[in-house]
């Protein structure tokens, strides 16, 4: 088995340089039958390994959000960003696990209980149980929910404890500097500034978050960070797609070059009481950021059994966590002799007119609500569609309705009515394709050909689209992923448009024909981008395959051959009964009248979000 996978492997990246263009133009490279055959040999090889792959394991992982607060759009991001990697990796054969949750131990929850009137547990099970309200009302199809309060989680905790403080990696020993309750992190001076609070009174507040910060002097347990900076410079230098978008790899790469102090592990437990108590010594609490990441540990089931998962480990985490991911916690790993994550994918933030999201400010998004406007799929289309993971991206209602109302209603929509109308097909089937009215390929004799080269550039473009998304997901550049099947919408479109097959006249054998093969084409191209929008928008999705009568078994990455009649072979869907379901795809939504916030104009030099 290893053998096939080694050559098979080899094979298609081969192949798939020659049919990028990537060898001499030789004449045999050059011939386009040629590279139709290898394009397909390629199709088959990646058949064949997604087959070799249904053994291999992936897990990923959001961030365990605060429960300080009810969830915003920005939770959603992460949730509905790691959705999107563990149903794509489904599609592809593995065997996929998916855990979110929420952290609920440290001081700011322990103050934000008080402030309730609210025991910390009762504080915590309402405000996660928003999440989870949340999660499971826009399709985030998690496979383990962790709290940290759980029995499992605690127990999980204190073996990790123990493993670093048998290793002689914690200390005893006084900490003294700047630490922001709100962000539950200790700060160095050159991350701490002068500011004013809302009397005027003087205060420090942390430069990256802007919560104030507070000069704290105990005497904690210290873990050994300092002496795995070496290690983690390797690292990162061995793994470049560690962190990923590279720009967040190079940051960390820059704090790594300054000095990496020895880390404050716990807190009084006189000052902390809501947290788990050092085992050994009760009259400390393990800091909260060391407890919260282990999470990642617990839902694979350490200290037991946890390797075959733990080994294929992937994290979706915000930029404002990515010291505790990137530097912290392989550094917990390394000392726990553990095995550092696969990747660490980092998104940027959502802000609001320009304005990081706060209550303050009152201009915190409620996903809830919105997702009750404009639909599940909707808020998950437009936060993959427009969330570029290294810029932050700015919200504002019209910009959905716009976006929406042109890709899913318009484009999308329109593309699905024209091809299923029972004006242009009235039998409701999948209708049969004519290699003579589309020939592999133009010649003079095609005399009976109706194709152009124009067609034959969208039928090449719909056989790379395939590849083309699964590089983008790969890379967590979703965005990008859409705005390629996007383009590929409006290709088809205007190839409809352009052959106007309502004007044939089906009386004539031969334009019937052409007007089979013009609607096979399109209906083709219907169940490609079907099929690779499901990870995106899984009812749309559903709801645009059951109506070209595409099976739940036909619906994984194997069947994304594209016009198996073209390439010689036999398409299953061809004469195939339509779906009944003959409802609107994508119902269109009315504009905001009033109350969302237009974007600001951009400055010279700064990048454009997407349209």
């Amino acid at each position: 088995m290893e053998l096939l996978h080694l050559c098979l492997t080899r094979n298609v990246m081969v192949l798939a340089r020659i049919s990028r263009g990537c060898f001499p133009k030789t004449r045999l490279f050059s011939c386009s039958s040629y590279q139709h055959s290898c394009l397909e040999f390629l199709r088959l090889s990646e058949r064949h390994l997604c087959t070799y792959k249904k053994e291999a394991f992936y897990y990923i992982t959001t961030p365990i959000f605060y429960v300080n607060a009810a969830p915003h759009i920005g939770h959603l991001y992460s949730a509905v960003t790691a959705d999107c990697l563990h149903r794509y990796k489904l599609m592809r054969g593995f065997k996929s696990k998916f855990s979110t949750g929420t952290d609920e131990h440290g001081l700011k929850i322990q103050q934000a209980a008080a402030v309730a009137g609210k025991e910390p547990q009762m504080f915590c099970a309402e405000v996660s149980g928003m999440f989870q309200q949340l999660f499971q009302r826009c399709s985030i199809s998690y496979t383990d929910y962790i709290r940290t309060t759980e029995g499992r989680h605690r127990r999980a905790v204190e073996h990790f404890w123990i493993v670093l403080h048998n290793k002689g990696l914690l200390y005893k020993g006084s900490y003294e500097g700047w630490y922001s309750t709100q962000d539950e992190s200790f700060l160095m001076p050159s991350q701490v500034e002068d500011s004013t609070d809302s009397t005027g009174r003087a205060i420090k507040i942390s430069t990256e978050s802007g919560h104030k910060v507070e000069w704290m002097k105990e005497d904690n347990y210290m873990f050994r960070l300092s002496a795995f900076r070496s290690q983690l410079q390797q690292w990162l230098e061995e793994n470049p797609k560690a962190v990923q978008p590279y720009c967040f790899h190079q940051t960390v790469v820059q704090w790594l070059q300054e000095d990496l102090p020895d880390l404050s592990v716990s807190r009084k437990r006189s000052r902390l009481q809501w947290g788990i108590p050092v085992p050994g010594d009760p009259d400390q609490t393990i800091y909260v950021w060391l407890d919260a990441l282990v999470n990642y540990l617990t839902v694979v089931g350490y200290p037991e059994g946890h390797s075959q998962w733990w080994s294929a480990a992937h994290h979706v985490v915000g930029k404002d966590i990515l010291k505790f991911h990137a530097i912290y916690w392989p550094a917990f790993l390394l000392a726990a002799g553990l095995p550092l994550p696969q990747t660490i994918y980092v998104h940027s933030h959502w802000t609001v007119g320009g304005q990081k999201m706060s209550k303050s400010l009152g201009n915190v998004v409620d996903p809830v609500e919105r997702s009750e406007r404009f639909t599940v799929d909707g808020i998950r289309y437009f936060l993959l569609r427009q969330g570029v993971p290294d810029s932050d991206c700015d919200y504002y209602d019209d910009k959905i309705v716009k976006l929406l109302n042109s890709e899913l209603v318009g484009s999308l929509g329109g593309l699905l009515n024209r091809c299923t109308a029972p004006s242009l097909n009235p039998s409701q089937v999948y209708p049969k394709f004519c290699s003579t009215c589309f020939p592999r390929e133009l010649t003079r004799d095609s005399t009976a050909a109706r194709a152009t080269q124009e067609d034959y550039k969208m039928v090449e473009a719909l056989s790379e689209l395939p590849e083309t998304v699964a590089q983008h997901f790969e890379s967590l550049q979703v965005y990008k992923a859409l705005e390629a099947i996007a383009g590929c919408v409006r290709q088809t479109n205007q190839f409809i448009q352009k052959h106007t097959p309502w004007k044939l006249d089906r009386t004539d054998p031969q334009d019937q024909r052409w007007l089979d093969t013009i609607l096979h084409i399109s209906l083709e191209c219907l169940r490609i981008y079907g099929t690779l929008l499901q990870p995106v928008v899984p009812e749309t999705a559903e709801k645009l395959l059951a109506r070209l009568g595409v099976g739940p078994e036909e619906r994984d990455w194997e069947m994304l051959h594209f016009l198996a009649r073209h390439y010689g072979r036999e398409c299953p869907f061809e004469g195939r009964q339509l779906g009944q379901d003959k409802g609107v795809l994508f119902s269109r939504l009315d504009r905001p009248e009033a109350n969302h916030v237009k974007p600001k104009k951009l400055k010279k030099g700064k990048r454009m979000e997407q349209p």
